[in-house]
């Protein structure tokens, strides 16, 4: 039996100075006196809050195997959470984010238990309804909080040590560290316990839980916790945009959502991020061409779904090395046979 490598750290040099370059795009813009400056940040804000909820969906379709298209429900409820106590009860944008967690995890939590059983195509018709009723209830003015279909307006800027947060660069460095926070919290997610219990979830349902696995508890855990990152991720756009409605939480956003999971690589955070670059920012890079752009775009995913299903950056199979105990345990039989044949 060949050496097989258990799970290492990336390099910390490669990926440390991959992070400085990236952080260095605001002085660089700066030191070039690009005048679209501005307008690239705001572009790379938009990827980096797309990143994080994506990763987020990544926990319960890329790890739990969930077919999940009504993420932007509890984005929403995240948003609407910040803005309403913000607006309302005076709350900072900080102080609003764990509360905004909490609101939409506890959301998840009760829509969750009733469907968590559910398998492919039936969870996800459930979660489509689900995206569709927080936008209908946000548009009627439930309990008269969320202003109805014009939404509400004028919800602060985050500050920090009294700093206010209100350019693009600001907003750049904001968002991309909490990038990095879900990253690395979602890495040891992955590479926990827990996370190797949704993947055998993920492969095999009936296997797991003939292996003592409590598939119901793992699902309705990863359910809750991607959802109320989703909620954070809703903060962070409310104080982002200072202005929030119905039509920004809409069922094209979940798609959206899907789509990045699914293209950058199910159950892979590193191409889930890929996956953010290439369809929230492509489209974007090739606006000159707008008659052409989403003609290419949905060409390239028809493409990638015929000769590459499984993402751009498919999981790598778990490995396990084997004793040299057990190797030669392995090998014994076929020795035998072949000294019998003979």
């Amino acid at each position: 039996m060949s050496d097989c490598p258990t799970r290492k750290w990336p390099s910390l040099v490669g990926t440390g100075a991959a992070a400085a370059a990236f952080l260095a795009i605001p002085l660089f813009f700066k030191a070039i006196g690009l005048r679209s400056g501005p307008y690239w940040l705001d572009l790379l804000n938009t990827v980096g809050l797309y990143t994080i909820l994506a990763l987020s969906l990544n926990v319960i379709l890329g790890h739990a195997g969930m077919f999940h298209m009504g993420h932007a429900a509890f984005f929403a409820v995240g948003a609407y959470t910040t803005a309403i106590l913000n607006l309302n009860h005076g709350w900072t944008i900080l102080a609003t984010m764990p509360a905004a967690f909490l609101a939409a995890g506890l959301l998840a939590a009760i829509l969750a238990g009733p469907i968590i059983h559910l398998r492919g195509d039936y969870l996800l018709i459930v979660t489509i309804g689900i995206v569709e009723i927080t936008r209908i209830a946000l548009s009627n003015n439930i309990f008269g909080l969320t202003g109805g279909p014009n939404g509400l307006v004028g919800i602060a800027r985050p500050s920090l040590f009294g700093f206010r947060l209100s350019k693009p660069q600001h907003f750049f460095y904001f968002i991309w560290f909490m990038v990095g926070v879900t990253y690395v919290m979602f890495y040891f997610l992955e590479n926990s316990r827990f996370g190797r219990a949704l993947k055998y979830i993920k492969e095999d349902t009936v296997a797991a839980e003939s292996m003592g696995v409590n598939t119901t508890a793992y699902k309705l855990i990863a359910f809750v916790l991607g959802a109320a990152w989703a909620g954070v991720a809703g903060a962070i756009y409310a104080s982002r945009m200072r202005t929030i409605s119905p039509d920004s939480f809409t069922f094209e956003e979940s798609v959206l959502l899907f789509t990045i999971v699914i293209l950058g690589g199910s159950g892979n955070q590193k191409g889930v991020m890929l996956g953010s670059f290439m369809v929230i920012g492509l489209p974007e890079i090739f606006r000159g061409f707008q008659d052409k752009r989403l003609l290419v775009f949905g060409a390239a995913l028809v493409l990638m779904m015929i000769f590459r299903p499984q993402g751009l950056f498919p999981p790598t199979p778990a490995r396990v090395k084997l004793s040299d105990a057990w190797s030669n345990k392995l090998v014994e039989p076929a020795t035998n046979s072949e000294s019998d044949d003979g």
